[in-house]
């Protein structure tokens, strides 16, 4: 039997009818599971990995949850945004398994130990008392939608990839070419001739007529009109909503202080002259001339002829001295008197000690009150995530501001504010600190409208995260003052306008007068204004008697080149009057800091080469479609 069911399956006929049900089955649905066979699941490939849809959604989901706190209350994100937010996901993935491919290419690799002495280490995570907490640990993971084997695996690559480009930037060190037009930039001094056409210096203005104060009136109605006005109903949840909930003894701000310490100490700084040579022959007849009362600009000329640097160092700590036999020196010297010489890495030193800046140490008491708010901050961690996702769920579910449970340790306030955050009586709105957290209350306050529904809105400020969410209860919009009411605000803003145009006439002229030729104190005598000279400054370092406004424009001018400019006191006009340019011979240690800093950056520039060169040699493959369907999925 089994043998002639053999021979029939042989036949022409059987195997057609089989042919004939397979694309039936095809045809009515198995097709379906057909299909399927080799449907890829991947995202990208890089480096001899595989990212699979989970892992970059995972990821993906994360990076969008964070890009969407930053938008405004009520506000979902846009396509747009959703696509942005993949591929910069992307990007990561893929910078980091190119990374990771390289070190096992490489062979690199950073132990368990390592990566878990250095996460135990992360003040993130510490508690009260200075020791790794793993619900800190746990609840700052999940806060940031993070696994535990993703964030270790970061860290490991992250302190694997450290060495390598630790390698890959060794040695790095800015060329002279590169060096010398930033130190001459940077130290470049100048000062100005300038004079002030103040305001209040204008000449006298006859009082306006009733018409021509109505026609300023007019002409202005933004001036007088009072702003859109908002009444709102808010809860917030804060460290400090909950401080009655939460026990915090002297022993808890002892240890916290302690742990901050550095961080309320001001170091002492010095202003020295040092001049530096190899020689100490040449340095005791140095010292002996300095000694004779000799001032600075006859040492610097001195120690030129000696083949000697001469250079003033400014308000600088005993770590900021290029040499720590130096430092030392500085730091043990008599204000005024010259000590040395002294033998240090690069040679001889001659100090001058100028002026001493004593440092100061806060002590625990002056600081009691900003250190419970630390530790409350610290202590309130757990319990206000807790609370924030409580209080997001009943809100979600339909639960007014009104009949929230008491026991969420919420504050609830009301009342009415513009958008400057003051009430209609000038005074600034009572919203809780820190000022962070007002901000955030007033600017959601002007983007929702009635009837909007509630949403728990974070708030990031300096002790942690706080929580609120608000209803607009009224609008009230901005209306124009009457004439009556403000008539002699009108009288002085007409006034002032009046002298603002005399000034702004007076100092063009004298800025044409320079422009055609006229030389800057004869210009400044038919003005009837009187010339002084500015301190010297320089690009980055702003100085009393310099304004801020000319400081701006100053180093983009040629010598003898007028400007004008104007201040919230009047116009000036001012002139480059000189022009230091500095000489690195002389100030060796200034020309070595800045090359120092100049080779640090370089040596960035050429670890993002070398990430860049790693990303581009993994040649990754991306599967779009899989992408496209995680970030933007078919409706």
């Amino acid at each position: 039997m089994i043998t002639a069911f053999r021979r029939a399956l042989d036949t022409w006929y059987v195997k057609a009818f089989f042919v004939i049900m397979v694309g039936a089955f095809i045809f009515w649905g198995i097709g379906d599971v057909v299909r399927l066979v080799g449907t890829s699941t991947w995202v990208v490939k890089v480096s001899g990995q595989t990212i699979e849809a989970q892992a970059f959604q995972a990821e993906y989901q994360r990076a969008l949850s964070a890009a969407t706190q930053q938008l405004p209350p009520g506000q979902e994100a846009t396509p747009d945004l959703k696509r942005k937010v993949g591929e910069s996901a992307m990007e990561r993935i893929v910078g980091e398994a190119a990374m990771s491919g390289i070190l096992r290419d490489m062979r690199l690799v950073s132990p368990d130990s390592t990566v878990a002495a250095y996460v135990r280490g992360m003040p993130v995570f510490k508690d009260n008392t200075g020791q790794f907490s793993k619900p800190l640990f746990d609840a700052a993971l999940r806060n940031n939608g993070l696994t535990e084997q993703r964030f270790l695996q970061s860290v490991r690559i992250d302190l694997t990839q450290r060495q390598l480009l630790g390698a890959v930037t060794a040695g790095v060190l800015a060329p002279q070419a590169e060096a010398m037009p930033v130190y001459a930039a940077i130290y470049e001094k100048r000062a100005a001739d300038m004079v002030a056409f103040l305001f209040n210096r204008a000449p006298a203005v006859p009082p306006a007529d009733e018409a021509t104060l109505r026609r300023f009136y007019d002409n202005h109605p933004d001036i007088y009109a009072t702003p859109e006005y908002r009444r709102i109903k808010a809860v917030i949840l804060s460290p400090k909503s909950l401080a009655n909930e939460i026990a915090i003894t002297d022993d808890d701000l002892h240890a916290a202080y302690e742990r901050a310490k550095i961080t309320y100490i001001t170091p002492e700084k010095r202003s020295a002259q040092v001049i530096s040579v190899g020689d100490e022959a040449k340095a005791k007849a140095l010292q002996a001339t300095w000694q004779g009362n000799a001032d600075w600009a006859a040492m610097q000329e001195a120690a030129k002829t000696a083949d000697a640097a001469a250079v003033a160092l400014d308000d600088s700590t005993q770590e900021q001295f290029p040499d720590s036999d130096l430092a030392k020196a500085v730091f043990a010297a008599q204000e005024n008197a010259v000590t040395g010489p002294v033998k240090g890495a690069l040679g001889w030193y001659l100090v001058k000690v100028t002026h001493v800046a004593a440092g100061s140490e806060k002590t625990f008491d002056a600081i009691k009150n900003e250190l419970k708010d630390r530790v409350l901050a610290e202590k309130a961690t757990d319990i206000i995530y807790t609370r924030a996702n409580t209080l997001d769920n009943l809100l979600g579910n339909g639960t007014s501001l009104d009949d929230l449970p008491g026991d969420l340790g919420l504050i609830a306030l009301a009342g009415t504010l513009d958008a400057e955050g003051k009430t209609p009586e000038g005074e600034p709105a009572p919203l809780p600190d820190p000022a962070e957290l007002r901000t955030a209350i007033i600017a959601t306050a002007f983007q929702l409208r009635p009837g909007d529904p509630l949403r728990l809105t974070e708030a990031k400020t300096p002790s942690g995260p706080a929580y609120f969410a608000l209803t607009i209860e009224e609008i009230t919009p901005p209306s124009v003052k009457p004439f009556d009411a403000v008539k002699d605000r009108v009288s002085g803003d007409w006034t002032f306008e009046q002298q603002h145009h005399a000034q702004n006439e007076a100092a063009a002229a004298m800025l044409a007068a320079i422009q055609g030729g006229r030389n800057f104190a004869d210009a400044a005598t038919i003005a009837g204004v009187i010339p002084r000279l500015t301190p010297l400054v320089s690009r980055g370092e702003g100085v009393a008697g310099m304004p801020p406004e000319l400081h701006q424009m100053l180093f983009g001018l040629k010598k003898g080149e007028p400007t004008m400019v104007e201040t919230a006191e009047g116009f000036i006009v001012a002139i480059p009057a000189e022009i230091v340019v500095p000489d690195p011979n002389t100030d060796k240690a200034g020309y070595d800091k800045m090359r120092t800093d100049l080779s640090r950056n370089i040596a960035s520039d050429y670890a993002s080469v070398f990430q860049e060169a790693v990303r581009l040699r993994a040649n990754r493959r991306i599967n779009q479609a899989n992408f496209d369907q995680i970030v933007q999925p078919q409706q």
